[in-house]
């Protein structure tokens, strides 16, 4: 008898490890075929609107909850804590620089240029908690961008090297099979990466990745190379999720006009106005 118990006990042992053979192979077989929808000449459409979401926008490296620095906006000025998305954990600064980072930390409320409706950069843009717009074409594809009306330009063909430094860089770009490469240079070295101070030079060189895991997600990968700040290039990566609204549209954010008493209100002859 025991015999018997013993034979269907590991006939039932089989039998469970074949199904989970055979749905892992299912699963492989589902997650290797996904592919984005396709645009007229058949390159991946990643048209539409999307968001990161998380508290990266907060910091990058994973942090703990913590008070913040306008005492009266309480609970709802507080920073919430995040995991990060840097790989590793942790941003490889030069020692001078690392010095430099935890100062803009210190002084954060009056440094961090987007504060002052500066645009964000690259790619802090991309995970600020406002949506982006992709515009696709096939010698160019647009990103707009809410926050502060940021657009870039991604040059998929004619490609030149940037003309001039500024906020959002110059970007040229290509297709890796399913994945959208973006090389971006030609930045002016005043944005950061987040709001804790984390920060790079004009030297910065980002190459962003992204490719579609389903209808509704894209993967975005970043690599941040900066010889004068960091030691070695680093990556961060996230997914991006589709806005799904039926009604999803970019809403206007104009936050010049927010921030014209915080930059120009100590110029007004009357301070009492």
């Amino acid at each position: 008898m025991r015999q018997k118990h013993v034979a269907v006990i590991a006939r039932v042992v089989v039998l469970f490890c074949s199904f989970l053979l055979s749905m892992e192979e299912v699963s492989s077989q589902s997650s290797s075929s996904i592919s984005a929808a396709r645009t007229p000449n058949e390159t991946p459409d990643f048209n539409g609107i999307w968001q990161a979401l998380g508290n990266n926008y907060w910091n990058v490296e994973p942090h703990a909850a913590s008070p913040g620095i306008v005492r009266g906006l309480g609970a709802l000025g507080a920073v919430p804590g995040g995991l990060g998305v840097v790989d590793g954990g942790v941003i490889p600064y030069r020692s001078e620089a690392l010095v430099r980072r935890n100062d803009n930390f210190s002084n954060r409320l009056t440094r961090d240029p987007a504060i002052k409706c500066y645009l964000p950069g690259v790619p802090r843009a991309t995970y600020m908690p406002f949506p982006l717009q992709i515009i696709q074409g096939q010698s160019h594809i647009m990103i707009l961008h809410e926050f502060a009306g940021a657009v870039r330009t991604i040059y998929m063909t004619d490609q030149t090297e940037a003309p001039a430094s500024s906020w959002m860089g110059w970007s040229n770009g290509r297709w890796e099979g399913e994945t959208l490469v973006i090389e971006t240079t030609g930045f002016n070295g005043m944005t950061w990466f987040d709001r804790a101070g984390n920060y790079h030079s004009d030297q910065l060189r980002v190459v962003e990745r992204l490719t579609a895991r389903s209808p509704e997600r894209l993967s975005y990968e970043v690599k941040i190379e900066d010889p004068i700040v960091f030691t070695r290039p680093w990556k961060m990566s996230m997914p991006l999720y589709r806005r799904a609204e039926s009604n999803a549209e970019l809403l206007e954010f104009r936050c010049v006009e927010f921030v014209e008493d915080l930059i120009y209100g100590h110029l007004r002859k009357d301070q009492s106005r």
